[in-house]
């Protein structure tokens, strides 16, 4: 069982890792005028990565049904170059969530191979966490490979952020955007504001065997997919398809790994209310899949880790958030290029904070990402200053028909901000809260 050294204990602490000023749902707007004026309290809404898209605004027809809810999510501020280029692959994208993490998860699993010299996981999987930190800065493929070609270590700074691999195999330090709905039900991610949480000190400090002698070839590196094409997280499978995709290309054109072209195969995750991502890692493994990038839900992740591990194959989630993987026992082949939730619900815990909220009510699905984020952001919200009484948590099932009593309940409650954390059944949620007047619609 890998273990690994949480950046929690260096991270930024308290409010002041959001040095933000509140744009909508702040302490201004949570004060007793406003209250005095409508006869009503406003409640802010938040929401986290499963559910800050743009796919969430499309289930809303009517002008401000969103406005104001604003949430967290593993997102670095991407440049306009790489966002085109995207467009370029995909051009329907709507948002770029993990479309980072996912190309950078494909880029450091064609560098651990080359380093390695061959395509067998159970080989170059000792390299990975090497692959960010130490040696010779790198921002590419092409002149990472440069570097391994003259024997060097490249230490990748990929399009995520500067990565830096814990020994768990899980970024060290990690950005967040702080996302936010305007009238028109749409994030624009030119009004996003972006912090980070953890420390890159907190980075492993092993880089792994001495790299292949230069020029080494071997069979062609087969890289895979695991990503939603459909279920409660289809929203965020078009830019992480976009993300592999041009990575893939990007690797070939700079000469592929092992003097071979990479490979690309890739298949529909769907969500835990079906066994497609089974189907399709049972698929990918038959095309003799090296590396499998993928899932997006930690829920799917947890159903399909112990196959592809245990098939001595590579898996690197560009998505997956839940803390359980940090010391999961998976023969050391697994990684992530997103941050656990540890990190996460640092940066959600203070925007909460800073928005001057004083009592809180949790909705969190009942899965692994649902339920560990949900305990993360309340361990921080009590360190930050409120009690255990002034936070209620309510785990649901995101397959029921309804969520009347969980909404029911937030009413009951009265709290000044309610935090939603969910995928698509999140839309349901919100649509109750603003029938019931404590929604983000004012």
């Amino acid at each position: 069982m890998r273990t690994g050294t949480t950046a929690r204990s260096i991270a930024v602490t308290g409010a002041a890792l959001l040095a933000l000023t509140a744009c909508g749902g702040g302490s201004g707007d949570s004060s007793g005028d406003s209250g005095a004026d409508s006869g009503e309290k406003q409640v802010n809404i938040y929401g986290t990565d499963g559910n800050m898209g743009n796919a969430l605004g499309e289930d809303f027809s009517e002008k401000g049904s969103l406005a104001g809810m604003k949430g967290t999510t593993p997102l670095t501020k991407l440049g306009k170059e790489f966002t085109d280029r995207l467009l370029k692959v995909d051009p329907n994208l709507k948002d770029y969530n993990y479309a980072g993490e996912t190309y950078d998860a494909v880029v450091i699993t064609a560098l651990a191979a080359q380093m390695a010299g061959t395509n067998d996981a159970n080989v170059f999987k000792a390299y990975v966490n090497g692959v960010t930190f130490g040696g010779d800065k790198c921002k590419d493929f092409a002149s990472c490979l440069e570097i391994v070609k003259a024997g060097g270590n490249p230490d990748y700074d990929g399009v995520s952020g500067p990565l830096a691999f814990t020994d768990a195999g899980e970024p060290a330090e990690a950005s967040f955007g702080i996302l936010q709905f305007a009238d028109d039900n749409t994030i624009h991610a030119e009004d996003n504001d972006y912090v980070f949480a953890g420390d890159e000190a907190n980075a492993a400090t092993n880089e792994g065997p001495a790299p292949a002698p230069a020029g080494t070839t071997g069979e062609p590196l087969v890289i895979g997919y695991l990503l939603p094409e459909t279920g409660n997280l289809a929203f965020l499978g078009p830019p992480e398809i976009a993300g592999f995709t041009l990575a893939i290309s990007d690797i070939n054109a700079a000469g592929g790994v092992l003097g071979n072209q990479v490979r690309a195969e890739g298949g529909d995750s769907g969500d835990t209310s079906t066994d497609t991502a089974t189907q399709t890692v049972d698929r990918l493994l038959q095309a003799g899949a090296n590396a499998i990038v993928g899932a997006a839900s930690s829920g799917v992740s947890q159903t399909v880790i112990d196959t592809i591990t245990g098939a001595g194959v590579m898996q690197i989630s560009p998505a997956n958030t839940s803390d359980i993987f940090t010391t999961y026992n998976d023969n050391g082949l697994y990684f992530r290029t997103a941050p656990p939730d540890l990190l996460q619900a640092r940066a959600l815990s203070d925007l909460i904070l800073e928005d001057g909220n004083n009592t809180v009510g949790i909705l969190a699905l009942n899965d692994p990402y649902g339920t560990g984020l949900a305990g993360n952001a309340k361990k921080n919200l009590v360190e930050g200053g409120l009690s255990e009484g002034d936070i209620q948590t309510i785990i649901y099932d995101p397959q029921a028909a309804n969520f009347d009593s969980e909404v029911q309940k937030m009413v009951d409650m009265n709290p000044d901000a309610i935090v939603v954390i969910g995928f698509e059944e999140s839309s349901k949620i919100i649509q109750g809260l603003n029938a019931q007047g404590i929604g983000p619609q004012r």
